[in-house]
C-alpha cells in the first residue's frame, strides 16, 4: 500500500447538488429503524416548525458518499478500495437536514496516519445548503489494510 505523500490536506471539488427528497428521507428512516414521526410524517414535521420531514442524524452519509467516491476514484491518492474498512463516523450539525434541502459537499483529507502495516485516512465532508450555509460536517475515518 502506497498512499500519496500529499494526500493529507487534499481538497476535492464540490459535489453536484443533491436534492433531499421526502421519500428518500422516509426510506432512510425506515432502513435505520427510526420511528420518529418527524422523519416519517410531513404533518408532524410541519407542526414542529420544519418545512418538511427531517432526515435522521446519520442521513448525511448519503451525500458524504459522493465525496468519498471522489477519493476512491482518485488514482493519484493510492487508496485501494478492496482494502478499505470503514473505521469511524462523526457528525457536527448546524441544523437538521430537511426534505427540500439542496446540498453540496466539499471533502478535505484532514489526517493520514500509519498504524502498523495499515493506514488510517480521515476525511471531512462539509455539507452546505443552496444558500451556502453550513448544515453538517461529516467526518469519516477509513482504515486501509496493508499488504498481508
Amino acid at each position: 500500500m502506497t498512499l500519496a505523500n500529499d494526500l493529507q490536506g487534499r481538497v476535492y471539488p464540490d459535489t453536484e447538488p443533491y436534492l433531499v427528497g421526502r421519500e428518500k428521507v422516509r426510506e432512510f428512516a425506515r432502513a435505520v429503524g427510526s420511528s420518529d414521526p418527524l422523519s416519517l410524517d410531513p404533518e408532524a414535521a410541519l407542526a414542529a416548525g420544519y418545512a418538511d420531514v427531517v432526515a435522521p442524524p446519520t442521513f448525511p452519509v448519503v451525500v458524504q458518499d459522493l465525496t468519498l467516491a471522489q477519493l476512491l476514484a482518485d488514482e493519484t491518492a493510492g487508496v485501494d478500495f478492496s482494502r478499505v474498512v470503514h473505521g469511524e463516523q462523526r457528525f457536527a450539525f448546524s441544523r437538521p437536514i430537511v426534505a427540500g434541502d439542496l446540498l453540496t459537499a466539499t471533502m478535505t483529507v484532514t489526517d493520514v496516519k500509519a498504524l502498523g502495516g495499515n493506514a488510517m485516512v480521515t476525511a471531512e465532508s462539509v455539507l452546505r445548503d443552496g444558500g451556502g450555509q453550513h448544515v453538517v460536517t461529516a467526518t469519516s475515518t477509513l482504515v486501509i489494510r496493508g499488504d498481508a
